[in-house]
């Protein structure tokens, strides 16, 4: 009896173990896959794509989307050149890495958990091996669309869908604001020069351009928009600025490079827009991009321009 007994006692402490092992395991196993990072299916212009949840380290390398992901409160690890030139960030790239088509080593060492990039991109490839890659057509979108697309990719598209919400109800007042100084069928040109090169903007190509037609409702010149609006930007000579000019002409400086001698010339001078001061000029490395941050201080900038004094 007393042996039984005794065998009894140590299969009941087996048992015991045994349990207490399976439950750590189990415990553990639990523990590993809550500290996972979580994924989910981003449905991409190329197929589906497998995307961190909540991505944390994100290498945007599609120049004019860094401010959508500021907009919603995601600061890239790395971006490329453009968009540290523009100041409308206030500094909130400072820390982040330039990334060159050259300088995959330099990404690859920033260990991103997310890579978008524009779907001509070259090295998409390459990319992909070192992260889960999201590559989006530029022209595919519009300024509203590419926003909610971009919430898409990251896990807040209902932040992104909440911001264009806003922004319409704000366009409205601030469209009204400006036709009531200078009436409903204002004309603009939106133009600027790359060194010797000119080029006229049609209504989704940035430069402002998604605000003074699309938001404010100023028109377009009629060979602006026959020539000019679907294929987005023309390359035009000097000669024929008059041509394209509108009531108001809006003329990007095109930074330190551009020649902008034309403003010297008679043709320049006696376009009608410029005899009545109506030519307004912007920040080209800023204006260049129409995310949500942008957008707001160019409708702030372009608004003032229409209305000051009026």
């Amino acid at each position: 009896m007393r042996k039984n007994l005794f065998l009894t006692i140590i299969t009941v402490l087996i048992a015991g173990l045994l349990a207490a092992c399976g439950s750590d395991k189990e415990a553990n196993t639990a523990a590993k896959e809550d500290s996972a990072p979580k994924t989910r299916i981003y449905q991409s212009e190329n197929g589906d794509v497998k995307v961190p949840d909540k991505p944390k380290r994100i290498a945007m390398l599609a120049a004019t989307y860094a401010g959508n992901l500021l907009a919603l409160g995601n600061t890239p690890i790395a971006v490329n050149e453009y968009p540290k030139n523009n100041k409308f960030y206030e500094g909130k790239l400072d820390k982040a890495e330039v990334i060159t088509a050259d300088s995959l080593e330099k990404l690859l060492a920033l260990e991103p958990d997310l890579i978008i990039t524009y779907s001509d991109d070259k090295n998409l490839k390459k990319y992909a091996e070192i992260a889960p890659t999201v590559s989006l057509t530029y022209d595919k979108y519009n300024y509203l669309e590419q926003h909610i697309e971009i919430g898409k990719i990251i896990g807040k598209e209902n932040e992104a869908r909440a911001w264009v919400e806003e922004w319409k109800e704000k366009a409205k007042a601030e469209k009204e604001k400006v036709q009531q100084a200078i009436g409903k069928d204002a004309t603009a040109m939106v133009f600027e020069t790359f060194g010797k090169d000119m080029y006229v903007y049609g209504k989704n190509w940035g430069r402002g351009t998604e605000v003074i037609y699309q938001d404010l409702g100023l028109k377009a010149p009629e060979k602006v928009e026959k020539e000019v609006f679907g294929p987005g930007y023309k390359a035009i000579s000097a000669e024929v600025i008059p041509e394209y000019a509108g009531d108001y002409i809006f003329v990007g400086d095109g930074g330190a490079q551009a020649d902008n001698s034309f403003m010297k010339t008679d043709v320049w001078k006696g376009i009608p827009a410029v005899q009545k001061n109506n030519v307004i000029t912007f920040d080209s490395e800023s204006f260049y991009f129409n995310d949500p941050i942008s957008l707001e201080k160019e409708m702030e900038f372009i608004v003032n321009a229409l209305t000051k004094g009026k």
